[in-house]
């Protein structure tokens, strides 16, 4: 279902991000519920720097400006634990001293205090990412698009407003890279998350569809 009302959806009001004299980011734009908003630009060019300014965990070291909020709330107002952004990485970025079931368990809002229901919770979601049964496993016994699909699931499980996608396919091979592009957008509509894509993969792009802001110098190559 989409959202008709403005205020659904992320919106970027002039953000501007500055590293000295250079201007890394300036962009406006509205991503709607279930929609997704791509970002290309070769490496170094301020993709991952923009994630990590709606994210809230940009390096001092930038300078930035403007607006940021997700269905009408400010979230540059709000500490990086509540603007509830959730973010998948290059790396599936899992717990190794934790089951798998543990590392989704972590995620789960605290708000569900049950363990039964936790367990509930952790079990259904693993299971929707073809992984029934896996709540005892062992991460390092996965194979790379199964620790990918982990991650997915406990970005999902969290709850998010929106979802940070950087550059999450860019370590699986051709073949598993098609899979979870698939999942992965298919999982975000479902959900209704406004969603922002940083890549310098042309395919990628094309798999989320929707609209693409360029970053960087025009005749530099993406890498």
């Amino acid at each position: 279902m989409r959202h008709a009302n403005s205020r659904n959806g992320l919106s970027l009001s002039n953000v501007v991000i500055r590293l000295g004299s250079d201007v890394l980011i300036d962009l406006s734009a509205h991503i709607s519920s279930g929609e997704v908003l791509t970002v290309m630009g070769p490496s170094g060019s301020g993709k991952s720097t923009l994630l990590s300014f709606i994210g809230g965990f940009l390096d001092p070291v930038f300078e930035t400006a403007g607006e940021v909020s997700v269905d009408g709330i400010d979230l540059l107002a709000l500490p990086p634990e509540a603007r509830r952004a959730g973010i998948l990485f290059q790396d599936p970025l899992l717990f190794p001293h934790m089951s798998v079931g543990a590392n989704i368990a972590f995620a789960i809002p605290a708000d569900v205090k049950d363990r039964h229901a936790r367990r509930h919770l952790a079990a259904g979601i693993l299971a929707e990412m073809d992984l029934a049964g896996f709540e005892n496993r062992d991460p390092a016994t996965l194979s790379g698009g199964q620790k990918a699909r982990v991650a997915l699931a406990r970005v999902l499980v969290s709850r998010p407003r929106l979802l940070l996608l950087d550059e999450p396919f860019s370590k699986l091979d051709t073949e598993l890279r098609a899979q979870m592009r698939g999942l992965v957008f298919t999982k975000v509509r479902d959900a209704d998350l406004p969603v922002i894509l940083v890549t310098h993969d042309e395919a990628d792009a094309d798999a989320a569809g929707g609209v693409i802001h360029n970053v960087g110098p025009k005749d530099q190559p993406y890498a």
